[in-house]
């Protein structure tokens, strides 16, 4: 996979896509990924990617002349373009599934008070937002997007078998899990995980987490 990044502050990318697993995916050539200044399109002295709004309003917006050059210059027939904005669909699992198995994706990291509508209606393939809520700047959802979708490329944990009872991959949450000591003042490990018998460990797994995912999605329906 190639994952091409276009923003404004490229330095931001360096320690998250240097470590770990991102890292580790690159190195073994799983994945493919640069970080672009969008400021390289402009073309005044000054470098200038925003303006003031038509109209009047507060605040800046990122011009459509700049995005345009910049995804016309790396996309090609295999691209997908996905601008980060509190206006697209929520990120889900089954969203970084999908996108898994694209093999170029451009990711447009917004800023100021948004982008021209003009970039939303007509550059893009997709926008994405990772909550309701409002970031300074679409670098920090890129890169939850990157880490959610490059571990689910096949070879990059090693043994994909790993990615298949995880946190919302069934619609559920994760089951507990206990690791030694079976007693650690006086707080046990569950029998069942100590009895050896697979089918009731299975079993009582599967209920954790259906009873796990209830609790949140009432806790949700509260907040």
């Amino acid at each position: 996979m190639k994952i091409d990044i276009l923003t404004l502050f490229p330095e931001m990318f360096e320690g998250p896509f240097s470590q770990s697993i991102i890292k580790r995916a690159q190195n073994r050539g799983k994945v493919e990924i640069k970080i672009y200044n969008l400021r390289d399109w402009a073309e005044d002295k000054h470098k200038t990617v925003d303006d003031k709004p038509f109209g009047g309003g507060v605040g800046m917006i990122m011009m459509v002349e700049i995005l345009d050059k910049a995804i016309s210059s790396l996309r090609d027939k295999n691209s997908l373009v996905i601008l980060l904005t509190p206006q697209g669909k929520t990120f889900k699992q089954q969203k970084a599934k999908r996108l898994a198995k694209a093999k170029h994706l451009i990711l447009i990291c917004g800023h100021y008070e948004g982008v021209d509508e003009r970039v939303r209606e007509n550059l893009v393939d997709e926008e994405i937002s990772i909550g309701d809520y409002v970031l300074t700047g679409g670098e920090i959802p890129a890169m939850a997007v990157v880490d959610a979708v490059v571990r689910l490329i096949p070879g990059v944990l090693g043994k994909d078998e790993s990615v298949k009872d995880e946190s919302f991959s069934k619609n559920l949450l994760e089951y507990p899990q206990y690791t030694r000591p079976a007693e650690y003042k006086g707080l046990k490990v569950p029998d069942v995980l100590l009895s050896g018998n697979h089918q009731e460990i299975k079993k009582w797994r599967q209920k954790q987490a259906e009873t796990k995912t209830k609790k949140r999605r009432a806790d949700l329906l509260k907040s």
